[in-house]
């Protein structure tokens, strides 16, 4: 006779969607649910250090509290385990952003999308790390260097490496995560996992004092579509969007491999998922071609500038001394272009329209995510500015147009490297108001191609 599963194994080895099903139906607690995301934090964090803050004690409780809930039923995300992107406050825990320059103090009140969160039944069992300010591709700080569970010596991303570092080991099912430009994406493609940045407005941004005058999004983080729609709609106070829908009909699909930077070459392997996802939804009847989108020289200027005017304006209030080099550079930059050129509302509308006019013949476009295989796992706040941005740009330069269009954009699991053995992707984009169809596309490459939930050995 076969032994039934008990609680805890239920709770590791489901999906976010699945966990609440059982949740909702009684057949697993909301503090067991929580108990297995705390001993595979147990197990796996110390060599992974995906997390700034783990919530043992106060989870438990919360889990138990929502256990006597009488709208646990109804719940979307009942007893969900859920990690939280260290640039968002949670009640009761510090904010630190990857800083020594943060305060320590507990934040009084939660973000807007953690509390929506915990209203629809999520439980914050931790806090996961980014680089300082959350500024750059790979996620290291003062508070230590995390690691790819796909390959430890190799980065997770940034800056939201944390929470996809932490979702890739099976730690939780899903994470919120937060993209000014690329930090939802690049992290999803360096660890094999499904992320979408929504369009400008979709969720509450509320992301430093500019969100880097308008490129920054929160978002989910997750091991399948179905969850990223469950978190998204959460999120963005949309119940509509759980609802994935693949493509009734045939959809028209620009097919781009060309680096938007000069001096960027693209990585065969990435190049080939591309081409191989295009192939995929060819048979499944879409019309696909081969259309290079030129990132105009104005449109990548106009994106460094929010990203150093952002991070001065991130940085300004917070003493100086206690910041990590790259950033003071980083931020002194930031301080320049408002001298001498701040950011103006009307550059990023005059790359819209010029990308409208490219979509005019097109629903989706589809890219790499990744130019070439994770960098190094180390302590890059202890290197360079320059060195710090050339190796994020070499590696990762793709997903910062969209952020400055304000467009929804999303990573696409699309194989292993042969010889990396870290995870491809693809990223596609649409036009404003396209998260459902982004999320119905990438519903059905996932069909097409299921890939690994979680890393090997997790």
């Amino acid at each position: 006779m076969t032994t039934p599963p008990t609680e805890s194994a239920l709770a590791a080895r489901s999906t976010a969607a699945g966990i609440a099903r059982l949740v909702r139906s009684g057949e697993l607690s909301p503090t067991d649910s929580v108990a297995a995301s705390l001993g595979r934090i147990t197990a796996h964090d110390d060599r992974i250090g995906a997390f700034q803050v783990v919530r043992a004690e106060r989870a438990l409780a919360e889990a138990t509290a929502l256990a006597a809930d009488l709208r646990l039923p109804d719940l979307p995300l009942a007893g969900v385990p859920i990690a939280i992107k260290d640039n968002v406050a949670v009640r009761g825990e510090p904010m630190r952003v990857g800083s020594a320059a943060t305060s320590d103090r507990p934040s009084p009140a939660d973000h807007p999308v953690v509390g929506r969160l915990r209203a629809a039944g999520a439980v914050v069992v931790g806090i996961t790390r980014v680089p300082e300010l959350c500024v750059f591709g790979a996620t290291d700080s003062v508070y230590g260097v995390t690691r790819n569970p796909w390959s430890l010596d190799r980065t997770p991303g940034g800056s939201s490496g944390g929470a996809a570092a932490a979702v890739a080991a099976g730690m939780v099912p899903v994470a919120h995560a937060a993209d000014g430009a690329g930090s939802i994406r690049i992290p999803s493609a360096c660890c094999g996992l499904f992320g979408i940045k929504p369009g400008r407005g979709v969720v509450p941004a509320l992301l430093g004092p500019t969100d880097w005058y308008g490129m920054s999004e929160n978002g989910p983080i997750t091991t399948t579509v179905e969850d990223a729609a469950l978190l998204l709609s959460v999120m963005a106070d949309r119940p509509e969007l759980a609802e994935v829908r693949e493509p009734e009909g045939p959809l028209r699909i620009a097919v781009s491999i060309q680096a938007p930077l000069p001096g960027v070459t693209v990585d065969r392997e990435h190049a080939k998922a591309v081409i191989r996802s295009a192939k995929l939804l060819e048979a499944a009847g879409h019309q696909i071609e081969a259309a290079e989108l030129a990132v105009p020289t104005s449109a990548v200027w106009h994106t460094l500038k929010r990203w150093y005017a952002g991070a001065h304006d991130d940085a300004e209030l917070l003493p100086q001394a206690d910041l990590e080099s790259r950033t003071r550079v980083h931020a002194a930059l930031g301080a320049r272009v408002k001298r001498h050129s701040p950011p103006m509302p009307e550059e990023a509308d005059a790359w819209r329209m010029q990308a409208l006019q490219f979509f005019a013949r097109y629903d989706v476009l589809l890219a790499p995510v990744l130019a070439n295989p994770p960098i190094a796992a180390d302590r890059w706040g202890e290197r360079g500015w320059a060195r710090n941005v050339v190796a994020n740009v070499r590696y990762a330069p793709f997903g910062a147009a969209w952020n400055l269009a304000g467009w929804p954009a999303a990573s696409v699991p699309a194989g292993v490297h042969p010889e990396a053995g870290t995870p491809l992707s693809v990223q596609m984009v649409t036009p404003e108001g396209g998260e459902a169809l982004l999320l119905g596309l990438a519903a059905q490459l996932e069909r097409l191609r299921p890939w690994r939930r979680t890393a090997p050995g997790y």
